[in-house]
């Protein structure tokens, strides 16, 4: 007997579960959230979720209402005798938190993976952690999804390979910025930089060769945008030809957008795991609702997911 589906979206993400529901077949549930006056609020499910496969889309960006609203969610399908509850986390918030990286700070992705399991969730899915052991922080099964599956396909649309860079806005993403490098057969380059303090950079200089390139900067994310772009000028002022980047979760805070439409950069091509919150010409966003929900429907079916991890 095939299993009963239901897809449910917090308040944050509907407008992507929408896509997903629909590139998956089915209509959203039915759930309201109750607002009391004082800020509280509670998770109600309108219709019927018993012996039910519920899937859960809500990414977890600050405020902390998000992921709340997600906890309760979850909460109160196992209270009313949900089958299997899956998470869906496009974009999983606290990720820039995996490790102890000063003294007397919080680990809060870990924090968040035992919240989220403590809820009650069967498993999760979710896409371009910051840092991929936090997969090692659940309990649960974990489908880490990666955005070479969306950006892949756009790069051999609209890029030519032939002069074609890849580079990393930092040393942390040397490893992704090099998978992709190898998975095209092309060049590398690396912007190293040093950090005052969170969101302010001292100093960058460039590893490897971009004269005469076209360079294609990826990161997991970009949200002040400072990084990119001071990473975009200096490919630049080395004498790039071009510079596009390729960001899967488009956090866009403070001064982000300003920074972007004031740079050098040609394009910066994003996801939709985050709403973008200011249209720009310089921002294209890519829709991960047929990936979700072939991912989604395989993990209802067993089987494979392979063929979507085309590069790390």
């Amino acid at each position: 007997m095939s299993e009963k589906v239901k897809i449910f979206a917090g308040r944050h993400s509907r407008a992507l579960a929408e896509r997903i529901s629909q590139s998956y077949g089915t209509g959203l549930g039915k759930i309201d959230i109750l607002e009391f006056s004082d800020g509280e609020f509670q998770a109600s499910y309108q219709e019927t979720v018993r012996g039910n496969v519920v899937f859960i889309v809500q990414s977890t960006p600050p405020p902390t209402e998000n992921l709340f609203e997600l906890l309760l969610m979850v909460d109160a399908a196992k209270r009313a005798s949900a089958k299997r509850i899956i998470a869906v986390i496009p974009y999983f918030g606290f990720a820039r938190q995996d490790r102890k990286d000063q003294p007397r700070v919080a680990i809060g992705a870990k924090l968040v993976a035992n919240l989220l399991t403590a809820s009650g969730i069967d498993r999760i899915m979710t896409m371009d952690l910051h840092a991929d052991q936090i997969q090692g922080f659940f309990e649960v099964p974990v489908d880490h999804l990666f955005g070479s599956t969306i950006f892949l396909p756009w790069i051999r649309n609209n890029m030519d390979t032939t002069d074609l860079v890849m580079a990393a806005p930092d040393t942390g993403g040397t490893k992704r910025a090099n998978a992709y490098a190898k998975h095209l057969d092309v060049d590398l380059a690396i912007c190293y930089k040093q950090r005052k303090k969170a969101n302010e950079i001292s100093d960058m200089t460039v590893i490897g060769d971009v004269s005469g390139k076209e360079v294609l900067l990826v990161d997991d994310m970009v949200d002040t945008a400072g990084t990119l772009t001071k990473a975009a000028e200096l490919f630049m002022n080395h004498g790039a030809k071009s510079v596009t980047a390729l960001c899967t979760h488009p956090v866009l805070s403070g001064p982000a957008y300003d920074r972007i439409n004031q740079s050098v950069l040609k394009k910066l091509i994003v996801t939709d795991t985050l709403p973008i919150k200011h249209q720009s010409d310089r921002i294209e966003v890519l829709s991960v609702d047929g990936l979700f929900a072939d991912v989604m429907a395989k993990a209802i079916s067993h089987e494979s997911i392979s063929e979507h991890f085309v590069i790390a």
